[in-house]
């Protein structure tokens, strides 16, 4: 079976449908992968007509987001594993649950690492410096490009863009998506061709479509012009304008949480490590069945290289032996791992980051998740939930509400312990804490529905920290 998508989960969707409706075995089927060479000798695949709108067995909501990501894997045999999944999904609705199934374990790693991937390219791009229209070209190591658009278009709203990657390209004209060929980093015209070169350049790579948008449209020579005006030879020396990814990421060689809360502390993928004392990784038994998020260290924490140890800790810690729960038998991290914060003489003032620095953290949270696989996740305040769900929305639109990952675990969403230190009325804080209170109950009330415990006094159905 060839598709003709590198990543195109639709495409092997409609495949898929075809070859379960016909009952094939996945042993009965072979990928080719679309970036290998073409065999000029195979015989025509013979496809369905329509068969879009049969129905074939359900699948559990879970699947469907990780093979939207996993599809977009480099590995040549996804589209082989995504099939076997699947068909073993007709007998088997629980395989999710599996994770020591070597196959889920493994659609699990492909998924985690293009969302790393992708995470790493957007945080690579950056605009502070290129003006309200820029061109980028990287190199992920995935086919990640298309998954990362509504980023980028959430990112600069309006203003025209273009990114390149070697499989692919993408340019935004203000009104419509363009996609185009990928391009070689060192295919640019040089400084001295000028516009026309320039306009030629995105003619080539995106073809006629590019030709016909651009043609009595004002963002075409606007965007040629400043790539002129900064050469794309230069913006390849100066960062966050033509950028590139490192050849591997660093997170294969990364397997423990100690690796992870070493590696951390090279993090240059935001500013933030300028000015900040050092990153603060989690921290808590690698087994962990809860994992409490929130937002960044702060001053505190900041020196001590500890999270939730200032105020807003204590405070955390003295609800959490209130309702029953051991911070111990948790595992308690940060959305972000560097202190930001505005110096006023000698005070640190706490400022609340932004969306590139988190969206450029989420590689460490992600990492954590994924190495401490937490059952549920508990994000306080609107940074944690913006870095788990990759969405800003507000805490009370949220809380409450039974919601999931697209891992498969529970999220559950409360006010960060500080918003309670900054209510001035007494009576007003009473019952903010009150409900905060109720929230951490539900944490030791969902693992009851499981039979699990997580509370003082006992480990039964707790994994050995």
């Amino acid at each position: 079976m060839r598709l003709t998508s590198l990543n195109d989960f639709a495409e092997w969707r409609l495949a898929a449908r075809g070859l379960l409706l016909g009952g094939t075995r996945p042993e009965q089927v072979a990928w080719d992968d679309p970036a290998a060479a073409v065999d000029l000798f195979a015989m025509p695949e013979d496809r369905p007509e329509d068969i879009s709108r049969r129905a074939v067995g359900v699948v559990p909501p879970g699947f469907i987001a990780l093979a939207e990501a996993a599809i977009c894997h480099r590995d040549p045999v996804r589209f082989g594993l995504l099939y076997r999944l699947l068909f073993r999904l007709q007998k088997d609705r629980g395989l999710l649950e599996a994770r020591s199934d070597p196959d889920v374990s493994r659609l699990h790693r492909l998924a985690a690492e293009v969302r790393r991937d992708s995470q790493a390219m957007l945080a690579a791009i950056r605009d502070g410096d290129a003006g309200p229209r820029f061109a980028a070209w990287v190199g992920p190591q995935h086919y990640v490009l298309e998954r990362s658009v509504p980023a980028l278009l959430e990112r600069f709203g309006e203003a025209p863009w273009a990114v390149l990657a070697p499989y692919r390209s993408v340019a935004w004209t203000g009104a419509r998506l363009l996609y185009g060929r990928g391009a070689r980093r060192g295919g640019a015209p040089r400084n001295a061709a000028g516009a026309a070169a320039w306009s030629g350049y995105f003619a080539a790579i995106f073809g006629r479509a590019w030709t016909m948008a651009a043609a009595g449209n004002p963002w075409a020579p606007q965007l040629i012009a400043s790539l002129v005006d900064t050469s794309m030879e230069a913006a390849m020396q100066k960062p966050g304008k033509v950028v590139t990814l490192p050849e591997a990421a660093p997170a294969e060689a990364i397997t423990s949480l100690a690796a992870a809360r070493a590696a951390v502390q090279g993090c240059r993928r935001c500013p933030l490590y300028e000015h900040a004392t050092q990153a603060v990784f989690g921290e808590g038994p690698p087994t962990a069945e809860v994992m409490f998020v929130g937002e960044q260290p702060g001053d505190q924490e900041d020196l001590a290289g500890k999270p939730f140890v200032g105020p807003a800790g204590q405070l955390f810690d003295r609800v959490l032996d209130t309702v029953g729960l051991e911070r111990r038998r948790t595992y308690v991290t940060n959305a972000v791992k560097h202190f930001k914060f505005e110096p006023r003489g000698k005070r640190r003032i706490h400022q609340r980051p932004n969306a590139g620095e988190i969206s450029a953290c989420r590689f460490w949270l992600e990492l954590e998740r994924e190495l401490v696989r937490p059952k549920l996740v508990v994000a306080m305040g609107a940074t944690a939930v913006q870095s788990l769900t990759g969405k800003a929305a507000s805490i009370s639109s949220l809380r409450g509400k039974k919601l999931e990952l697209p891992d498969g675990a529970a999220l559950l969403v409360t006010v960060h312990p500080s918003y309670l230190l900054r209510i001035p009325e007494a009576a007003r804080k009473a019952e903010e804490l009150k409900k905060f209170e109720a929230d951490l109950r539900a944490v030791w009330a969902y693992f009851d529905r499981r039979g699990d415990e997580v509370r003082q006094g006992g480990a039964a159905g707790h994994r050995a920290a």
